[in-house]
């Protein structure tokens, strides 16, 4: 009788992509980011282990939001105190923090858990096309469509 195969977390062999962001719509790029973060590219995924890979997106600063979501699209923050929303446009997003708006995307589309937490940390995203990770030699990831 065959089982269903598990992998174990020492077992997993994780490699390094970058993802060039030029030209990307901002939620397409996000999805498939996630998904090989998560592992789901693999034959081996397994659903609450990280068989994911590390990934870097370079030219955040390009990324293509369509409709009119540059100006409507909001980013909400609290400080926790009262009177403490802040608010920002994705338009000043994309031009302060471009890294960060590709990052709250990805992250919207990753497990709410311990899990999720950790494959956070296997996510780099630089506004521009220098990254100072040429040692772990990354393979250019093309992305879908």
């Amino acid at each position: 009788m065959r089982t269903t195969y598990m992998a174990k977390p020492q077992q997993v062999e994780r490699k390094w992509y970058i993802v060039d962001a030029a030209g990307q719509t901002l939620g397409r790029l996000a999805s498939e980011v996630a998904s090989i973060l998560r592992g789901k590219t693999k034959p081996e995924f397994t659903p609450h282990v990280d068989t994911g890979d590390f990934v870097i997106v370079i030219n955040a600063d390009q990324v293509v939001l369509t409709g009119k979501k540059l100006q409507k699209k909001m980013y909400y923050r609290h400080s926790q105190y009262p009177g403490g929303l802040k608010v920002t446009s994705a338009q000043e997003m994309l031009a302060k923090r471009p890294d960060r708006m590709i990052e709250l995307a990805v992250y919207g589309m990753l497990p709410k858990n311990r899990l999720g937490d950790k494959l956070k940390t296997k996510l780099n995203v630089y506004a521009g096309s220098e990254h100072p990770h040429a040692a772990q030699q990354p393979q250019v990831w093309e992305l879908r469509g």
